[in-house]
């Protein structure tokens, strides 16, 4: 049988923002366990008292990989160089078997141009193109057969070099979209490499994007 202990790591663990909370101190347990009182008791099928609640989330450990550990915060001390690019079109088409083909014509006019901003991603069903917005006709000429998803223009790329352990670092991109997101910063795309992560926005947002970012290496 489901402990209330049990119950409330099942909420937590889907609600991250409030584990890191309680990780950090900042949280009021009387409040919280009146908060999740009555979830609780659905959960566990009978009444359950607020006083075993607080117990149960004094005593909840936060998973080390989430949590805000040193080490995450001695990778972010050693972020690279972060950089901004604006006037961003993303392009979604459906996947074909001619879109290869299409994305190959794309490649070699971005090869001969390599000031431009470029990112590709593909996924199972469809793929996405992000390119300087002064390619839209470009990619609109390459691309006319596919069918187009969805076009965004006015986007912003903000860029950093993650260090070279990054991958060894649990919990790194976590606290990278946390920060994001306590900005209240929706994100349009992610593209990232094994050294480099990009994020996509409105450009209204890529100011706030540029310093959630930056404060990370404080």
């Amino acid at each position: 049988m489901k402990t209330v202990a049990q119950s409330v790591e099942q909420i937590l663990k889907t609600q991250p923002f409030l584990e890191d909370a309680l990780q950090r101190n900042i949280i009021n347990f009387s409040a919280l366990a009146e908060e999740l009182q009555d979830e609780i008791s659905v959960i566990l099928k009978k009444p359950v008292k607020t006083g075993a609640i607080m117990m149960a989330l004094r005593r909840y450990k936060v998973p080390v990989g989430v949590s805000n550990n040193i080490k995450v915060k001695k990778a972010f001390q050693r972020l690279g160089d972060i950089t901004v690019r604006s006037n961003i079109s993303a392009f979604t088409f459906k996947n074909t078997s001619t879109l290869v083909t299409c994305h190959g014509k794309l490649l070699t006019y971005v090869s001969d141009n390599t000031h431009l901003f470029y990112a590709f991603t593909r996924g199972i069903l469809e793929s996405n193109i992000m390119i300087s917005g002064s390619e839209t006709a470009k990619v609109n000429s390459f691309f006319k057969e596919e069918n187009l998803i969805i076009q965004r223009e006015g986007l912003a790329a903000v860029s950093v070099q993650l260090p070279q352990d990054n991958v060894k670092v649990a919990g790194l991109y976590y606290q990278l979209f946390k920060h994001l997101a306590w900005q209240n910063i929706a994100l349009y795309e992610v593209v990232s490499t094994t050294n480099e992560f990009t994020v996509l926005v409105e450009e209204d947002l890529v100011e706030q994007a540029f310093a959630a970012i930056k404060n990370l290496k404080k």
